[in-house]
């Protein structure tokens, strides 16, 4: 492995950047966090999903590749370790998910295009849920934008990331992907449960810096 670039992804909901900040801090690694909240579309999207679908997509591509690009010296040359609390592979599985067949087409090319030299992780954590842990967690945190969020998206959008995680998996066996179920660990609001991933964070990447040191 070279400077470990570690993503954590899983649906809206499982905790991604909680769990994301607690290995930036164990490990001392730099947090990149997905940037939501400035989405000024999100409103509107959750309200009218088809009408506002293509502008929220490519707000989101536009600024995760503006992130992705501030983080490629940093990982690449200055051999920084990076953790974040995304892939910027989701936005394949939200536009699948929410754009026209035609507008997916358009949206496709501009992502290979953006994404062609963009850093790869070399660790994924993968987090998943049930339909309840997820709503709970999101009422929990309380964002005003997804109080609108119909339970029906959230449960595909969940069953589209096993099926995309699945998939990365066997197109990508070199790249570890350690997966968590977030309704048997509560790693928010249970210490032991935290311990329990973040040492099995460790070990792979140190498996990763040994194996590499080896080669």
């Amino acid at each position: 492995m070279s400077v470990p670039f570690i993503t954590v992804e899983g649906p809206i909901g499982v905790g991604k950047t909680s769990l994301s900040q607690a290995i930036a801090e164990t490990q001392q690694f730099h947090q990149l966090k997905e940037i939501v909240d400035e989405n000024p579309f999100l409103n509107k999207f959750y309200d009218n999903i088809e009408e506002w679908s293509f502008q929220t997509e490519m707000f989101f591509l536009c600024n995760r590749y503006k992130q992705l690009s501030d983080i490629k010296t940093e990982i690449m040359i200055e051999q920084k370790p990076v953790v974040a609390d995304y892939h910027i592979f989701k936005n394949l599985i939200f536009a699948k998910r929410t754009l026209r067949s035609e507008e997916y087409v358009k949206y496709e090319e501009i992502y290979k295009i953006l994404t062609k030299d963009m850093p790869v992780p070399n660790i994924i954590v993968y987090l998943n849920g049930s339909l309840d842990t997820l709503m709970k967690r999101i009422a929990m945190r309380g964002r005003e934008f997804e109080k609108n969020m119909e339970p029906t998206y959230l449960q595909q959008l969940a069953e589209d990331y096993e099926t995309f995680i699945t998939y990365f998996e066997k197109e990508h066996p070199g790249i570890p992907v350690l997966r968590f179920n977030g309704d048997e660990l509560d790693f928010v609001n249970n210490e032991k449960d935290l311990e329990f991933i973040l040492k099995e964070v460790d070990i792979t990447i140190r498996k990763g810096v040994i194996s590499n040191e080896l080669t």
